[in-house]
């Protein structure tokens, strides 16, 4: 496996509001951008609960697995996990197999909401180089799909409205830059400098903060603070691969 991807926030929620936020399939498929579809698996008595996830890649093209899981709802200490594991049979997928867990901290600021996962990368001998790109890619979708649960349980921002918001405000950035090549052209200056002032435009807009009801990766913790919240909880150790 690869390098362990790690994202926190706080929700100012309730620890109950959190977690069926977060365990209920079909909220759960709302606001987390990397699944089109979560879905129970009918339960086998003594054996830990099974799901099936899928994301639409294309028009046409699903990719799918299945994967197992066991949360503790209520523990000593006040805090709550959810251990998983989950396995893709399919031929495109670049996720072959994975591992990771949710953890539900109550603080006075809110609820500290962070998962740890990794997995082994798919296409072969291909999956490792892949990985490079895409792994950095996982770890900001799911950090903005965070983001985007703590808009909806903080501010009452559906998903599908924050959608809108990030669609909008990634339009207007394009916007600007256009319009800065387009100034530039304008006045006469040479292809290479509307494009230098389309890409300067560019970078100098991503440094702009978000508005506060837009989803932003940017605000999730990305690196874990401390030796414990890196640290995989006693229940994945039961689960097998599905």
């Amino acid at each position: 496996m690869g390098r362990l991807l790690y994202i926190e926030t706080t929700i100012r929620a309730d620890l109950d509001t959190v977690w069926t936020a977060s365990q209920d399939p079909a909220r759960h498929e709302r606001w987390d951008a990397r699944f089109s579809e979560i879905r129970y698996l009918p339960e086998i008595p003594g054996t830990p609960r099974r799901f099936r996830y899928a994301t639409r890649v294309l028009p046409g093209l699903v990719i799918s697995g299945t994967g197992v899981f066991a949360g503790e709802r209520r523990r000593p200490d006040g805090t709550r996990t959810s251990a998983l594991r989950f396995a893709s049979g399919h031929p495109l997928t670049l996720i072959r197999d994975g591992a990771g867990w949710w953890r539900y901290v109550p603080s006075p600021s809110g609820v500290r909401f962070l998962t740890g996962y990794d997995y082994t990368p798919g296409w072969g001998r291909l999956g490792p180089l892949a990985d490079l790109a895409f792994r950095p890619l996982f770890g900001w979708l799911t950090a903005w799909s965070f983001d985007r649960l703590r808009l909806w349980l903080e501010r009452g921002i559906t998903p599908r409205r924050a959608l809108w918001h990030a669609l909008g405000e990634t339009a207007a950035r394009v916007a600007g830059s256009l319009t800065a090549a387009a100034v530039a052209a304008a006045i006469g200056a040479p292809a290479g400098t509307a494009a230098f002032a389309a890409v300067l435009t560019a970078c100098l807009l991503a440094l702009v903060p978000p508005l506060p009801g837009t989803p932003a990766a940017r605000r999730c913790l990305r690196r874990p603070p401390d030796r414990v919240a890196a640290t995989a909880p006693a229940t994945l150790t039961l689960l097998e691969t599905p």
